[in-house]
């Protein structure tokens, strides 16, 4: 294989979990360089990292080919077109950019210059949606006309970290957790032809949004999307309604918890769910229900890297591409508009 030199653009959660440990196990992949302003924590977790102090001595390193932007949200357009300027490939982490206008902008920008551009939407990768995947490939519940997908938290107190809790533009659960499950509606069901939203504040003193529900329309269709942080017993993650019967998932994938533990993507029985977080499948058998359990498919985000890696060197199709982040960017947007509003808003994606 021929590495790809990677940079980091900063040293926190995502970085010390999310990326760091893919990128350095990836034989096509080479753990670079790190933007840490005044820590040395990525050098003492990988020696031999480079450590910037700016983003300039980053982009000016001719040796990184590909940068992760996997800061702060509201972040994102900026670093990202700093790198696709400087010549990079960037991996953008979710929400790709908090303004539609910003995304299209990039999007011309990488085509101008020849470089690769892609979101970090992991989760498609996690065990529950993968399983999700496989029974509706299967058409295991039959014609599908309602789904639900939550992503539920129980987090009632403000969080610590300023960036998570400021009305800068790009914070609040739906730019947060919002991406991950209307990413998956989208990869699931394809484009919505409108959709109503109901965006709320509810913990004291919050000054972003903190839990939202959207109705996505389509043709013989409804899928329910919800998040928030007060719900100490969630519903089932998946939720899937057809002519043949009904299938549940809880959120159960085990990789974050592993890296989290110090766990490496490369251990023996990576992403493997635990006995007992089957999905739930009950089918109608002449009127009586008949319940049967739906092995979990096993979880790895290293399919993502691997993507990465056969469209940089192989140019195979991106895992996955802007175009989608951008889409899942439209929806965050029609969602607030829908909730301000009141409405149900029509969408065009031509």
């Amino acid at each position: 294989m021929n590495p790809i030199s990677t940079a980091l653009l900063s040293f926190g959660m995502s970085g010390k979990l999310f990326h760091g440990p893919f990128v350095h196990t990836h034989p096509g992949f080479r753990l670079s360089a790190v933007w840490e302003r005044s820590r040395n924590e990525a050098a003492a977790a990988y020696p031999g990292i480079r450590t910037y102090r700016t983003l300039e001595e980053v982009l000016a390193d001719d040796d990184i080919e590909l940068v992760i932007v996997n800061t702060p949200n509201y972040t994102h357009y900026d670093y990202c077109r700093q790198a696709l300027l400087a010549g990079k490939h960037v991996i953008v982490e979710k929400p790709f950019v908090t303004k539609s206008e910003e995304g299209a902008e990039l999007i011309s920008l990488a085509e101008e210059k020849g470089l690769h551009l892609s979101v970090y939407q992991n989760r498609r990768w996690d065990s529950d949606f993968r399983t999700v995947q496989r029974v509706l490939r299967e058409g295991l519940v039959g014609n599908v006309v309602e789904a639900a997908i939550h992503f539920d938290r129980f987090k009632t107190t403000l969080s610590p970290k300023p960036h998570k809790e400021e009305a800068n533009g790009g914070a609040g659960i739906l730019f947060d957790l919002g991406p991950h499950i209307i990413d998956a509606a989208l990869q699931l069901f394809g484009l919505p032809e409108a959709l109503f939203a109901d965006v709320r504040y509810l913990r004291p003193g919050t000054a972003v949004d903190d839990q939202f529900e959207i109705l996505l329309y389509y043709p013989g269709l409804r899928v329910r999307l919800h998040s928030g942080y007060f719900v100490r017993e969630p519903l089932p993650s998946f939720q899937l309604y057809g002519d043949k019967g009904t299938f549940l998932k809880a959120r159960a994938d085990v990789q974050e918890r592993d890296l989290q533990e110090g766990r490496l993507p490369t251990d023996a029985g990576w992403g493997l769910e635990p006995a007992g977080a089957e999905g739930l499948l009950v089918l109608d058998n002449d009127g009586v229900a008949a319940p049967q359990s739906v092995p979990a498919e096993a979880g790895d985000y290293t399919e993502y890297f691997n993507g990465i890696y056969r469209s940089l060197r192989e140019s195979a199709r991106l895992p996955v591409t802007a175009a989608e982040g951008l889409a899942v960017v439209r929806i965050v947007e029609a969602a607030f508009r829908s909730s301000t509003e009141g409405c149900r808003v029509p969408l065009a994606w031509s």
